[in-house]
């Protein structure tokens, strides 16, 4: 049972800005309403200017969450785009290594990157959810699916399994504090779709955003992406993908069709897709491009054999899951569900 959590912004300072403070007190009374105490770790409402030229400050604050012996949960603030800075605070001399013991961490989007820090360590993660995505939801509530599985992980450390939502939301245009109290727009969901493949399939789930794999092999956003992340060997080897599942969801920017075959194109060099046991593929925000993906990822995947498990409530698109990384994993489409046992 988790009992503290710790806060950490590892990626934007986002957290520390003023205009997201009605977010950071909603967030926190909900938590404590939950019957948890809440740490904020030193640096994460140090703001996004602070925290983009101090990657070591970032690093600081999650050696200092996992050494924490009362912070049971360090869960990331929000996502952003240079996580990867902190791998030479963090990996140099060993820094996190000595840091790091089992104890449950949960983010997405660029703490993708964050999450095979961990796995390099053998640390299990949790990936799906984040304070301002998820706890902060400006509705009177949390998103009922989203609330579901936030719950079992803080009452039982776990989650046992995953189905379908019966819904979907459109994301928000205005998160102001004049948005407080208001709700999204809701879509009926149609469910698990398996594009191909066996409809039981099985494996450890490792993986995440799409562009944030895509950024360890490209340095447009960054130049020195490529080389820290290579430096680090911050990519699990094809040995280690070797019977897993693999997870892809894409981001808010929502990647056209030209970038989202161009990243895909960019895994399938690894060679990735010829070792892993299946691929399950998130939700596109807002259902954009939902045809058009399904298409591309069967045209680049080009092997018929490789269950690919489409449409999972997981990632940028509301409402999130919550999918252990590191435990095995039963996927059975046909009766739409997936199983921690």
């Amino acid at each position: 049972m988790i009992r503290t959590v710790g806060l950490v912004s590892l990626s934007s300072g986002m957290l520390g800005e003023k205009s997201v403070q009605h977010e950071l007190a909603l967030g926190i009374k909900r938590l404590k309403n939950l019957g948890l105490d809440v740490t904020i770790l030193p640096h994460a409402l140090k703001g996004t200017a602070y925290l983009k030229n101090h990657p070591e400050k970032r690093a600081e604050d999650l050696i200092r969450a996992f050494t924490d012996d009362r912070i049971d949960l360090i869960l990331c603030a929000i996502g952003g785009d240079d996580t990867y800075r902190l791998l030479p605070h963090l990996f140099s001399n060993h820094q996190l290594a000595q840091a790091v013991r089992q104890k449950a961490f949960l983010g997405f989007s660029d703490t993708t990157i964050n999450h095979l820090m961990l796995h390099k360590l053998g640390i299990k993660t949790f990936y799906g959810q984040s304070f301002l995505a998820d706890i902060c939801e400006l509705a009177d509530d949390m998103l009922p699916y989203s609330f579901h599985y936030f719950k079992e992980l803080i009452e039982t450390g776990r989650i046992s399994e995953i189905r379908p939502s019966k819904y979907w939301y459109e994301e928000r245009l205005d998160y102001s504090e004049k948005a407080l109290g208001t709700e999204r727009t809701v879509h009926k969901n149609q469910g698990f779709e398996l594009l191909q493949g066996a409809a039981k399939f099985k494996g450890e789930i490792l993986g995440g955003c799409l562009e944030s794999l895509y950024d360890i092999f490209d340095g447009s956003r960054y130049p020195d992406t490529v080389d820290l992340c290579q430096q680090y060997q911050l990519f699990p080897s094809l040995s280690d993908w070797q019977g897993k599942i693999l997870l892809l969801e894409t981001s808010g920017e929502r990647p056209s069709l030209i970038m989202y075959q161009k990243m895909l194109e960019k895994l399938k060099t690894t060679g990735i897709f010829s070792v892993i046991s299946g691929l399950i593929v998130g939700k596109p925000v807002n259902e954009l491009y939902y045809e058009d993906y399904k298409r591309i990822l069967l045209d680049t995947v080009a092997d018929r054999t490789l269950p690919i498990l489409y449409n999972v409530n997981i990632g940028h698109a509301t409402p999130r899951c919550i999918i252990p990384f590191g435990l095995m994993a039963d996927v059975d489409a046909d009766e739409q569900v997936i199983r921690f046992p």
